[in-house]
């Protein structure tokens, strides 16, 4: 396995080693004692997939005061995958990452507390799956505009469709400080 940095500290693409022969291919998703080796987490505590058709756009997610770190991936088409610092006391705080997943390439992002997720579905359909170093909370669940011009995200595609959630979701600059992640929690 290949762990290379992004240009946000903390966030990494990650590049499994796929192995394969006439049957097809087979790779480890996530191993404790690799993950380790890198810095990464040992312990995920919940496991999620979802299916979307093309331009759909799911986020800017995140959990406050119990935020999740996520690793990600893709097991059927390919999507943009983003993450965004929220961290108020970051030097990187607003700047954001792109990577794209797809079944293809079989990379992940590591995603750490602190940080918003959001994705945007580029084939005809996308099967993401992600675990997460805690559970998920309603009551701490929220979510950042995803065209928020502070934070300038470049989505690929005029989004298909959205939730509710996501439709009408804050700017940055409406959500109030103590409701953003700081750096020493994360």
């Amino acid at each position: 396995m290949k762990v290379h940095a992004t240009s946000l500290p903390g966030v990494s693409r990650i590049e499994p080693d796929v192995f394969g022969d006439e049957r097809g291919w087979f790779f480890e998703t996530w191993r404790a004692e690799r993950f380790a080796e890198h810095g990464l987490p040992e312990q995920f505590c919940q496991a999620n997939t979802s299916r979307s058709a093309r331009g759909v756009l799911r986020g800017l997610h995140y959990q406050w005061p119990e935020p999740q770190g996520k690793l990600v991936w893709v097991t059927e088409g390919r999507v943009l995958d983003v993450a965004v610092d929220l961290r108020t006391d970051s030097p990187h705080f607003r700047h954001w990452v792109a990577v794209e997943l797809s079944a293809a390439n079989h990379q992940q992002l590591w995603i750490p507390e602190g940080f918003a997720h959001g994705f945007q579905v580029l084939s005809e359909h996308a099967t993401f799956s992600y675990l997460c170093t805690r559970p998920y909370r309603p009551e701490y669940d929220a979510s950042i505009a995803w065209n928020d011009p502070a934070i300038g995200v470049e989505w690929p595609l005029e989004p298909s469709s959205l939730s509710g959630k996501d439709s009408n979701a804050p700017r940055l600059d409406e959500v109030a400080s103590e409701e953003l992640p700081k750096c020493e929690y994360c």
